[in-house]
């Protein structure tokens, strides 16, 4: 298949899949039992909001609020009552640990071909959908079996229960090792103004020279706590966020929209009207030298 291009904000990223994802995505793993406990109505409520704000993707994994928010979202879905064919829902599996109805001893990686098969049965069961989106091995293990566990996605896509599947917090080569049979479609990694490491090692790059899309999670990084690199930031993003009439949020998001990859980012409030602050930010256009003023606060020093 030839590479197709996807509008993603401002951005075209060029991409050998199909999927188009909102230019910020809605994570979900504190509307559940980590976080608001949102009933289903609440659940729904954000869904709107979301929508409204035009967020049509809204990030998952299995563990999320101990095995449960999947199942307290799909509750919240069929409550909205939004029709499965404007929304993209991701998940993850991989990760487990002694909580809920998992009895596991110790918190491992599980990607044998039955694990990920059952994970991703549960996942459709909860979300109440017949399909998934995309389907995201959730961390690297040092016992995966490439070839098993690309081999039970590549089936589950076969048989429509996921239409792509990629993988979470994976390093250049190691998707690499991946790759040498089938590319991962996906990447979500942590990336923000106060985590640039994936600019910098290889990560980002790797995936661009392979179309794989780029996600996000954590994307407002350390700004908002009481860090070095806040401190350093602060007189910055409050000159700019005038000069550029916006939040400081929407500010930092923009600096994450503005990198080539069109990697994008996965918010994780819980909160309606914040939900549609954050989801303006790609619509703002942040200059170069702008970016690298951010980017020299955020390290402390000027770029080499």
């Amino acid at each position: 298949m030839e590479p197709v291009q996807v509008c993603i904000g401002f951005k075209i990223l060029r991409t050998s899949h199909e999927m188009k994802l909102s230019p910020i995505i809605a994570g979900t793993m504190k509307w559940g039992a980590w976080g608001a406990r949102l009933d289903a109505k609440g659940f729904a409520t954000n869904i709107h909001a979301a929508l409204e704000a035009g967020i049509h993707t809204f990030d998952h994994a299995d563990i999320y609020g101990g095995y449960t928010t999947e199942a307290d979202f799909g509750a919240g879905f069929v409550e909205s009552s939004v029709d499965r064919s404007a929304v993209v829902f991701i998940t993850k599996c991989g990760i487990r640990y002694p909580e809920g109805n998992n009895p596991a001893q110790v918190k491992h990686y599980d990607y044998s071909a039955a694990h990920i098969r059952q994970s991703a049965e549960n996942s459709l069961r909860y979300l109440r959908t017949d399909y998934i989106d995309i389907f995201l091995l959730h961390r690297p293990s040092p016992l995966l079996d490439a070839e098993e566990a690309i081999g039970a996605l590549e089936q589950l896509k076969s048989e429509g229960k996921i239409r792509e599947w990629g993988v979470s917090n994976f390093t250049a080569p190691q998707m690499d090792r991946l790759a040498a049979i089938t590319p991962p479609a996906w990447n979500q990694i942590e990336c923000s103004l106060t985590h640039t490491a994936p600019m910098l090692d290889g990560t980002l790059d790797a995936m661009q020279t392979k179309n794989t899309g780029g996600m996000a999670w954590s994307p407002l990084g350390s700004v908002f706590q009481n860090s070095p690199e806040a401190q350093r930031l602060k007189p910055v993003l409050e000159r700019l966020s005038e000069q550029y009439e916006c939040t400081t949020a929407q500010l930092v998001l923009a600096w994450l929209h503005r990198h080539p990859s069109g990697i994008i980012p996965v918010i994780g409030t819980t909160q309606p009207n914040r939900i549609q602050e954050l989801a303006a930010a790609h619509r703002i256009q942040l200059d170069t030298l702008d970016w690298f003023a951010l980017t020299e606060a955020s390290w402390g020093h000027k770029v080499p």
